[in-house]
């Protein structure tokens, strides 16, 4: 079952988070979304340099005249969708998990970077060569790298963190916090205090969640 149909704070002090270890974990088995957020490094964030064009993105990575949004739309759509010449995606039906919003028009939708490209940037990447960054903002290797999303929240969203933002829908916001912890696991980003501290608190209430990932290469 994919997530699409299974998916159904305020910071905390620091002092009550059992110890951050120092770098990701490979995730052999499930961990608890607890035990997850463990095994992030903790690290101060900086934005210094960063340019949104540091993050080529929307490439057809494959040359198969798709490009990254189109393969999201076409992979998350419930039904067949419709493509017109090369491959343009012009209808579908899209569940947007943030809002519960079903779309039929990709027009409404934003494909989200599930930790934005500024975060990344903030938790690490701003020490990756092009190349992988390119890789990152086009990650089609684990469904919960890129997501479609009515535009109006992914824009809500911007590059803020779970200390900052999460989803509209109370419902949404374990299965947010595990797609989150997955991606920065997958990556080895690091996360800050006030971001740490919030998925700790998320993560008490989220006992259901289980974070599994692959490192990407």
């Amino acid at each position: 079952m994919t997530k699409k149909t299974a998916r159904g704070l305020a910071a905390a002090a620091l002092s009550i988070l059992p110890l951050l270890s120092a770098a990701p974990a490979q995730a052999a088995e499930p961990l608890s979304l607890a035990d997850a957020v463990q095994q992030l490094p903790l690290a101060a964030e900086s934005r210094e340099g960063y340019q949104r064009t540091s993050f080529k993105h929307w490439v057809d990575a494959d040359k198969n005249s798709c490009n990254t949004r189109m393969e999201v739309l076409i992979a998350e759509s419930r039904v067949k969708p419709t493509i017109e010449g090369a491959c343009k995606v012009v209808a579908g039906e899209w569940f947007s998990y943030y809002d519960a919003v079903t779309l039929t028009a990709p027009g409404g939708l934003d494909i989200d970077h599930m930790v934005p490209l500024a975060e990344a940037w903030d938790s690490g990447a701003s020490g990756w060569t092009a190349a992988r960054r390119e890789a990152y903002a086009n990650d089609l290797g684990s469904e919960r790298s890129l997501v479609a999303v009515t535009a109006k929240t992914n824009r809500s969203k911007s590059d803020q963190d779970p200390a900052e933002w999460l989803p509209p829908l109370a419902d949404a916001r374990c299965t947010y916090a595990t797609d989150w912890v997955a991606t920065k696991l997958r990556w080895g980003l690091s996360v800050d205090e006030a971001e740490a501290a919030a998925l700790a608190e998320l993560a008490e209430g989220c006992g259901q969640e289980t974070v599994e990932y692959e490192p990407a290469a």
